[in-house]
């Protein structure tokens, strides 16, 4: 009986680890931080490109 109670404290552990699911998250979020920069690069890339272009022309 002893070794059951020791496989069944050993799965209760396994389950209550959740390292796993903290990588998952930070890898989530990395993830949605470089969707939003692409998009906001391809949606003012041009425009910026614009204004240092008449910036340089300028000077």
């Amino acid at each position: 009986m002893p070794k059951l109670h020791t496989i069944t404290a050993y799965v209760r552990a396994c389950l209550q680890n959740d390292e796993g699911a903290t990588a998952v998250e930070y890898g989530l979020l990395v993830t949605f931080i470089a969707i939003v920069i692409i998009v906001g690069v391809s949606a003012f890339g041009s425009h910026l490109n614009d204004v240092y272009t008449n910036l340089t022309s300028k000077f």
